[in-house]
């Protein structure tokens, strides 16, 4: 336990035995916030970085012939914004079938149509029914997907989520700046004759909120490590069971090393609200007594 000599009994004091809890929960819910947005975060820049200013060509599979290949890929390559062009091998193709429709089905024979992936040049706008069109010319049944036509709906909802997962941080927050601010209030009141006999005694207001500030330091010490632990318990725990998840799309649920650290900023930011709030409580408190 945390503790230290004042010249004020808080040890006494019945009005701050919750507040290391309430920290801890606070901590424990902006800890699981922060690293769920941390995650939406993560995905939505891989999905921006491999998918977007990205096409895929199809080729039905009757039509998929190696002429064939090479006469879209010629007039891909002739395209104004197309940097790269690259027919995928059939294997790799099936493979992405996989986690959609189990191996059993996609190596039963089922006809997979040939595909050609289509890398854009940073800021190139292709119109994918234009190419699709082109295309089709020379071979029939040739589709263009374009990425960025249904992605950008993900993306958008990705940092939507991400917003809001900000906006409850801070709920959260304020939330401890409200129980801090009661807590204080509840030990001046309780401390109220001892803080006038320390007045008495030539101590300056600074001097009483540094008592304050370092009870509520001891307290949200405590409550930070206590729901710091429980977010880490319960982030390990999701990293695991998500281990063997192995779905297409699926935000991976684990954390990288930097982003572990940045975690830090919950608890860190904690201590620092309630060390913050319980000083200038005090303070604004004494400089209205007589």
């Amino acid at each position: 336990m945390l503790t230290r000599r004042t010249e004020l009994p808080f040890e006494r004091d019945q009005s701050t035995r919750f507040l290391p809890w309430i920290i801890a929960l606070m901590v424990f819910l902006g800890g699981l916030m922060f690293a769920g947005a941390l995650v939406v975060s993560d995905t939505i820049h891989s999905w921006d970085s491999t998918l977007t200013g990205r096409m895929t060509v199809q080729v039905p599979p009757a039509a998929a012939a190696d002429d064939t290949l090479e006469t879209l890929t010629a007039m891909l390559e002739s395209t104004p914004g197309v940097t790269r062009v690259r027919p995928v091998p059939i294997a790799e193709a099936r493979g992405l079938l996989v986690p959609w429709l189990g191996e059993e089905v996609v190596n039963s024979g089922l006809p997979i149509p040939a595909l050609v992936d289509v890398e854009l040049a940073a800021g190139a706008r292709i119109d994918a029914g234009q190419l699709a069109a082109r295309l089709m010319q020379a071979v029939p049944g040739t589709t263009v997907d374009d990425h960025r036509a249904w992605l950008s709906a993900l993306i958008n909802l990705g940092r939507t989520i991400e917003i809001l997962a900000f906006m409850i941080l801070g709920l959260i927050a304020a939330a401890a700046v409200v129980a801090v601010i009661f807590t204080t209030r509840s030990g001046l009141a309780v401390h109220a004759a001892v803080i006038e006999l320390l007045h008495q005694m030539g101590a300056h207001d600074a001097y009483i909120a540094d008592q304050f500030q370092l009870q509520a330091m001891m307290l949200a010490v405590r409550g930070g490590i206590v729901g710091a632990a429980a977010a880490t318990i319960v982030l390990l725990v999701f990293a695991w069971v998500g281990q063997g998840i192995d779905a297409a799309f699926f935000p991976p649920l684990r954390l990288t090393i930097p982003e572990w650290i940045a975690l830090l900023i919950v608890p860190v930011g904690a201590i620092a609200i309630a060390m913050l709030t319980a000083r200038l409580t005090v303070l604004r408190a004494l400089a209205r007594m007589p």
